[in-house]
């Protein structure tokens, strides 16, 4: 059994404190934009990846957002570090009645020290894996505010001195203006960010198609600064199903198939051929698909690209984009691990989730070693921390 160093944990999340906003907007947005009110739960229902609800009458106070006219209660499923599965449920709770690593830095160093972990890049949760309830404000202005306040809170106190350096800054952009969205990853780049946060499929949330050429601008940003596009599964919103009567559960098994749609999305596209020093990220996929998905992508490409137009935007075959420019994280994906010479040694990294209820922690030391512990010493350190090392730029210490 080869020893695990540090982690580099590239998929975490962060549950915002109350004063993300509140302490950053202007006077004027501040009732209007996101803040946090005290009242009794309601009953919340998923509704294609996010959540329909309103305060109830009745019961103890918990956590809700508000922001213009959506309401959103903090949840213990996505504050479930430290709690029993049976307890892990959909009710509303206080920041009181969650670990402080969920939302406090120098708790959450604390928190991924007992972890085995040293750097840790975290992902929104109030406002969806990449800042999807922006997106649906009604004042542009307020949002794009909104999405400012986001950055800066996560670059000066959630990546600031309280972390030691131990959280790595993930932004979000303007997801309506890709212009908008260029200048934001420019402007957070010349302050050292190196991540940002995208949707796996834009045209779920009804905008353009990575097709179209209208988010170059953005991705050119991207290229240019080293700043990696990270896509959490789920930040489409739109979630697969199978039959309108199937379980959530139904849903929960088979939504990796959103990353599968992207990459190959992204890889026909002509994106990553236009832009080689563009990097992507797709986090929480889990890695066991992704031999089946490059054998099929280059054989389409040859097999069918007299009528398909596979290779239209693609002239070379679609792995060696993936193999040059494509990375994936996983935290239970024993049979990727049985079929890591063809997943890509140097294309894979570990996540911890944190605090989500899928999340390993304060095993994810023993959940790595478990699943990938027997490889070579080379290729534990590259999985477990040195892609992720140089994927953003940092090194080793």
């Amino acid at each position: 059994m080869t020893s695990l160093p540090k982690i580099f944990d590239v998929d975490a999340h962060v549950v915002e404190p109350p004063d993300v906003w509140t302490s950053r907007l202007p006077a004027r947005y501040r009732e209007i934009g996101p803040h946090v009110r005290y009242l009794p739960s309601g009953n919340p229902k998923l509704d294609g990846g996010g959540y329909i609800e309103e305060p109830g009458t009745e019961g103890p106070p918990v956590a809700w957002w508000f922001y213009e006219d959506h309401r959103y209660s903090v949840k213990r499923l996505i504050a479930a570090a430290g709690y029993p599965a049976d307890e892990i449920t959909l009710k509303g709770v206080t920041f009181d009645e969650m670990r402080r690593g969920c939302w406090d830095p120098a708790a959450r160093v604390a928190d991924n020290e007992l972890n085995g972990v040293e750097y840790q890049l975290c992902y929104p949760n109030y406002p969806r894996f990449a800042g999807q309830i922006f997106l649906w404000g009604k004042d542009r202005e307020l949002a794009l505010l909104c999405v400012r306040a986001y950055n800066d809170w996560m670059v000066e106190e959630w990546c600031g001195p309280a972390s030691g350096g131990r959280l790595l800054p993930l932004c979000l952009v303007p997801l309506w203006d890709a212009e908008l969205a260029a200048a934001e990853v420019r402007r957070n780049a010349a302050r050292g960010v190196r991540a940002v946060a995208f949707s796996e499929l834009p045209t779920y949330l009804g905008l353009p198609s990575i097709h179209t050429g209208y988010w170059d601008p953005f991705f050119r940003a991207c290229a240019e600064t080293g700043t990696v596009l990270c896509m959490h599964i789920g930040s489409g919103t739109k979630t697969p199903q199978a039959s309108p009567d199937s379980p959530d559960a139904v849903s929960a098994t088979i939504i990796f198939g959103n990353s599968v749609a992207s990459m190959s999305d992204m890889i026909y596209s002509g994106v990553l051929h236009r832009m080689p020093d563009l990097k992507l990220l797709y986090a929480e996929c889990q890695v066991g698909w992704i031999p089946y998905l490059l054998e099929r992508l280059d054989d389409v490409w040859e097999t069918h690209r007299g009528w398909s137009n596979s290779q239209l935007r693609c002239p070379e075959r679609p792995s060696t984009y993936y193999y040059r420019q494509v990375y994936s994280c996983f935290f239970k994906d024993p049979v990727g691990i049985e079929l890591v010479d063809r997943v890509g040694v140097d294309n894979i990294m570990f996540e911890t989730d944190y605090p989500h209820q899928d999340g390993t922690w304060p095993n994810s030391v023993q959940a790595a070693e478990k699943q990938f512990g027997h490889l070579s010493e080379e290729q534990v350190y590259k999985i477990a921390r040195g892609n992720a090392l140089r994927l953003f730029g940092l090194a080793e210490n």
